[in-house]
């Protein structure tokens, strides 16, 4: 391992850290990131998604008590009372992570396929596209209003879950993406964020599983750099989940999607004819 290669995963776990949280695709930029510092289009697919691991331990941490009250509440659950009460968010989170691997999981598979055919350019363009495409659905969201939603329902579930597993391709928010499907379907902004932040923690454990099994291991970085990176992701994205979460219905982030997916259009675009 290299003094370089620990430096470029570290940036990349700190990236991880601060932009799961925002609506713009970390692993759409960290895909970015790391094919223009020199990793191949699947390696950074796989890296960027392994980092989800740190930023889910910074989650499960942040919504301890949630989480806790889902583990507590358990025992209680009834399939006739699946959607009531405290039962609705654990049934919620449950039923849309398994509609996410539905979907997920044979997109990751073509994505791979796909990933080993793409030169550094030609992916980074496609990361771009699939940014703006993100950035269409978010302004898209924000223009039909906030509803006051308060228990999810089966199709809710269904339909977010669904959203969730098409994230799995890099330029496509999964923060924005469910929140954007959760506006949808009537929820205030807050209760969105705060779904969607919690879907987040079953979908990042599988994303990291999914990569480790498909990678035989860790990614194709040294175990030093990979666990660097982990340490980075956990605690940058600790520090800012809290700050990130006060100011998230203040920024238009439709707007960043557009102008990183822009910019990763035209530099991928270049790249292919350099």
């Amino acid at each position: 391992m290299s003094w370089r290669e620990l430096l470029i995963t570290v940036l990349a776990g700190a990236l991880q850290g601060l932009l799961e949280w925002l609506p713009v695709s970390s692993q759409g930029n960290l895909s970015i990131f790391l094919s223009l510092a020199g990793e191949s289009p699947e390696v950074a697919v796989q890296l960027s998604l392994f980092l989800q691991l740190g930023t889910t331990l910074s989650a499960a941490v942040y919504y301890r008590e949630d989480i806790g009250r889902a583990i507590a509440d358990a025992p209680g659950w009834r399939p006739r009372e699946a959607f009531e009460g405290n039962n609705a968010e654990t049934t919620f989170v449950v039923v849309a992570t398994a509609m996410t691997g539905l979907v997920g999981i044979p997109i990751y598979v073509l994505l791979m396929d796909v990933a080993s055919e793409l030169t550094g350019g030609a992916f980074v363009a496609v990361i771009g596209v699939l940014l703006v495409i993100t950035g269409i659905l978010q302004q898209t969201s924000s223009a039909v209003g906030l509803g006051d939603r308060e228990l999810p329902t089966l199709l809710d579930a269904v339909f977010v879950g669904a959203l969730q597993g098409f994230s799995i391709l890099p330029g496509v928010s999964r923060s924005g993406t469910t929140t954007s499907g959760l506006l949808f379907r009537g929820y205030d902004g807050p209760s969105a964020f705060r779904l969607s932040f919690l879907l987040s923690i079953p979908a990042g454990i599988g994303a990291g599983v999914l990569t480790a099994v498909d990678a035989g291991g860790l990614p194709a970085v040294g175990p030093t750099a990979a666990a660097g990176a982990l340490v980075a992701s956990v605690v940058v994205g600790y520090a800012a989940i809290d700050a990130l979460l006060r100011i998230v219905e203040r920024v238009p982030f439709w707007a960043i999607c557009y102008g990183l997916g822009g910019l990763a259009i035209v530099g991928g675009g270049l790249a292919t004819l350099v």
